[in-house]
């Protein structure tokens, strides 16, 4: 055809033809758009769909039109598309795996919107295995609203959490909400359906005017039909994160489960669903089939109980922030430099003989080695006698690195080293070019990037502690209110507490005085706002693309350096020039604050005088953790934890210390924590094992493998301690939870993220 464009995806070549013809008319969304979206959803869809044999449901000439299921793989398709093969009753059937970005461009380009995959994959043999995960999938009836489908999810999750599997929500791109539990794999397709056919009749019994687990549509009016049919061998689901073909182009998307438990909570489309994934939120990764394992040739010429050096025994996760690079010297059988740029969750290795150029006009060999794993770049010590690679490691320089081009054949990368590293302490601009099958040229470009400007030194953190505010309800906020108390209400930032001293220079300390000063890029602000000086308290925060604080964001900021949109918002006034403001009124120093000018990073929210309501529902609209109701005659208590400021939560939040790891299937199952009780000694407090990404996981692993210890911290039951290794509890997490049992173990908690801002001993039960 005369529109026919020859694209490269993926390493493969395709055909894709009549790009402006719109798929969605209600939203204009044309094929091109549905080509875009799963180029851009990818790395998290191909995961969940690996050797899973794919239904397609296919809107040639939109989703207006007729539609039609395929099973088979088209005969038109490209070659290079693998298949496996299901003998039905009637038919052998030749299905497409999904196995990359190609695959998923050619399915787009013949308006394949919904992928629809079982709960088993194809072995290595080819065979089908058992299920590696059980699904529920929560269909409304008329009249009952996706939040109330949310509360029913929550009662599945508590109980599949009880029998140890990790539950992740998908909202179904639909009407509903799909739950899927992690399985191990022992089980057949009839255990698994007879165990969620079990799990939906007994719900079904304890709610009976709200869920159904009936498959008669009569039965369904006002109820939640809890369907548990579709872990059935022959049966399928929406494969996550694929479109569906419906009026606008929905996804059928991950979510965590404080978005389920949002009353706001509604189905996303494609472009909300696009920006989540570029922010690497992908709720359900943990339920994602492993990748290839570029560390096999690594580990097969290693062994690890007789060398130093790092061997992991899993594949390689993504982790997040900037690349790495590392360049070690090693003496070896003869003496050459290791040359190793992190990319795709490996080092990828050359030896250079002759050690990296740092003229223009100097080439020098590289001889490409086996991929290394990103926790070789700390290394360095001596690899013993008769082991690979025997000889002394020492890092020559070490860093991050700016990807520029990544191709089969050429490699160009910029390299910031340390200062005082063999680069010398600026920035350097490599390139690699392939020569034949293994060794390349390794040359320093003409076009060198500028030196950076010096870092500003840390400074000292300020004084004051923070004072702090007494978990309530709204019925003890309106008991003080009854007995006399004028309260203001404020909203309840997520992000770190921080507080911020200017005095000839700005410092930034966070409450258990960690130095913040180096992640707040708008000091200049903050000298603005405080011309002749002084100190103020509030909530360091980073914006989400719609405007609202993303605590995840916060914490990649800090982490890994990543850039993000970051307010500081300010709620109090210590000191103004030479005066203390402590002692003085919540009201006075509230006056005083809003004359002051605040800037486009540095924000005085407002604080609600009025009904307790009104800032609540301002809460809710901006999606934020709750209110603080402050008295208003009442003083700065610098670290204390007082009365008079009153902390209202919407979702209930828990700051957890980890003591162990449970691993799985795929790495890390969940993490074992524990809460200090009134008296500070560390008690044993229960699971957390959903709401992380596989960057999330990554970095965990890594973080925790350094503080590993040979016994449990805390005294912790045995049916959690099988399957566990113990860490130095020195970490601080914060999980959201549906509350607490009375034995104090949290009940359905997940991941929120690292609390780097807090010390163990800081640590309390708030539920």
């Amino acid at each position: 055809m005369a529109n026919d464009q020859k694209v490269r995806v993926g390493g493969r070549e395709l055909t894709v033809s009549n790009l402006d013809k719109v798929i969605y008319p209600a939203t204009g969304t044309t094929k091109a758009d549905v080509v875009r979206y799963y180029q851009a959803v990818a790395g998290v869809l191909v995961p969940q769909a690996k050797r899973r044999p794919v239904t397609r449901k296919r809107w040639p000439e939109g989703v207006e039109k007729q539609s039609f299921f395929r099973k088979d793989l088209e005969d038109f398709a490209p070659e290079w598309i693998p298949t496996a093969t299901i003998q039905h009753t009637t038919s052998v059937n030749a299905y497409p795996l999904i196995d990359g970005s190609a695959t998923l461009a050619w399915l787009a380009q013949v308006a394949a919107l919904e992928l629809h995959t079982p709960q088993w994959r194809f072995g290595a043999d080819g065979k089908p295995q058992h299920p590696d995960r059980l699904v529920l999938d929560l269909d409304p009836g008329p009249g009952v609203e996706l939040a109330a489908t949310a509360e029913v999810a929550a009662w599945c999750r508590e109980i599949l959490e009880d029998m140890g599997l990790t539950c992740v929500p998908v909202t179904s791109g639909s009407k509903g909400i799909h739950l899927y539990a992690g399985l191990d794999g022992t089980s057949d397709a009839d255990a698994v359906t007879k165990v969620a056919k079990t799990l939906a009749q007994h719900l079904e019994r304890a709610h009976p005017d709200r869920v159904t687990a009936t498959m008669a549509k009569a039965e369904r009016k006002g109820r939640v039909f809890l369907d548990w049919s579709q872990n059935n061998g022959k049966k399928t689901t929406i494969c996550p994160y694929s479109l569906r073909g419906r009026e606008r182009p929905t996804v059928a998307a991950p979510r965590t489960w404080e978005e389920i438990q949002d009353p706001g909570l509604r189905q996303l489309e494609f472009e909300e669903v696009i920006a989540r994934v570029e922010r690497g939120l992908d709720p359900i990764a943990v339920l994602g089939a492993p990748g290839e394992d570029r560390l096999a040739t690594y580990r097969s010429m290693r062994d690890k109980d007789k060398t130093g050096e790092p061997v992991p025994d899993a594949a390689p996760s993504p982790r997040e922030g900037a690349p790495i690079f590392v360049i070690g010297e090693h003496d070896a059988s003869h003496l050459h430099w290791d040359f190793r740029l992190e990319h795709d969750r490996v080092l990828v290795s050359w030896a250079v003989p002759k050690g990296p150029p740092l003229e223009t006009d100097v080439n020098r060999l590289a001889v490409q080695t086996e991929d290394h794993p990103v926790e070789y770049a700390e290394f360095e010590g001596t690899i013993p006698k008769g082991q690979y690679g025997a000889g002394t490691v020492k890092i020559w320089d070490i860093g991050t690195c700016e990807i520029e081009k990544w191709r089969d054949r050429e490699i160009i990368a910029v390299l910031h080293g340390r200062e005082g590293g063999g680069l010398g302490g600026i920035p350097r601009r490599f390139a690699l070019i392939r020569t034949d099958e293994r060794n390349w040229l390794l040359k320093l470009t003409r076009d060198q990037p500028s030196a950076p400007v010096p870092s500003v030194p840390t400074v000292p953190p300020v004084s004051l502690s923070p004072m702090l505010p007494t978990t309530a309800t709204r019925g003890d906020v309106a008991l003080e209110q009854q007995d006399g108390a004028t309260f203001a209400f404020e909203m309840k930032w997520d992000g770190y507490r921080i507080l911020a001293d200017v005095d000839g220079k700005v410092r930034l300390r966070s409450r258990s005085g960690k130095d913040y000063t180096h992640l707040f890029p708008h000091l200049g602000e903050l000298e603005h706002v405080l011309h002749d000086g002084g100190t103020v308290d509030g909530e360091l925060v980073a914006l989400s693309p719609d405007g609202r604080p993303d605590f995840s964001l916060l914490h990649k900021a800090d982490e890994n350096g990543i850039e993000a949109d970051l307010r500081y918002m300010v709620f109090d006034l210590l000191r103004l020039g030479e005066r203390d403001l402590t002692a003085e009124t919540w009201e006075t120093r509230r006056r005083l604050l809003e004359e002051l000018n605040a800037t486009e990073h540095v924000a005085i929210p407002p604080a609600y005088r009025g009904a307790f309501d009104h800032a609540w529902g301002a809460a809710e609209q901006l999606g934020l953790e709750g209110v603080v109701a402050k008295r208003t005659d009442s003083p700065y208590e610098p670290g204390q934890r007082s009365t008079a400021w009153l902390k209202i939560k919407r979702a209930l939040h828990q700051e957890v210390v980890v003591v162990g790891v449970r691993t799985g299937k795929r790495g890390i199952a969940s993490l074992l924590v524990a809460v200090p009780d009134a008296e500070g000694e560390l008690r044993y407090a229960g699971r957390v094992g959903t709401g992380f990404s596989n960057a999330q996981l990554a970095d965990i692993g890594t973080k925790l493998r350094r503080v590993q210890r040979k016994t449990p911290p805390v005294e912790v039951p045995t049916r959690d301690a099988t399957d566990a290794w113990w860490v130095t509890p020195k970490y601080v997490a914060e999980v959201q939870l549906a509350g607490a049992t009375a034995d104090k173990k949290v009940r359905q908690a997940s991941w929120r993220g690292w609390r780097d801002d807090k010390d163990p001993s800081e640590v309390r039960w708030e539920v």
